[in-house]
């Protein structure tokens, strides 16, 4: 009786691919906690060259709209234009 209920709570036995699959799901449960610890640090304090980087977007992303405002209404004001 005793002997059944050792046999019972021991694992299932694996094979060695099964063990690799665990053991590589366990080093990428590892590698994502790390990568979360990473990505909470960097939200909470973010770099002076991220900020500096969308700092720059910014103004290049308002340039880009300015200009094509102007287009737009450049190509509105011909077209009343050519209509008379």
């Amino acid at each position: 009786q005793q002997q059944s209920n050792s046999l019972l709570n021991s694992p299932p036995e694996l094979t060695p691919t099964e063990q690799d699959v665990l053991d590589e799901y366990e080093r990428l449960a590892e590698n994502m906690k790390k990568l979360a610890s990473v990505l909470d640090t960097l939200a909470s304090q973010p770099s002076v060259a991220i900020l500096d980087g969308l700092r720059e977007l910014e103004r290049k992303t308002s340039l880009v709209f300015t200009l094509m405002k102007a287009s737009v209404y450049s190509i509105v004001l011909q077209q009343e234009i050519d209509w008379g």
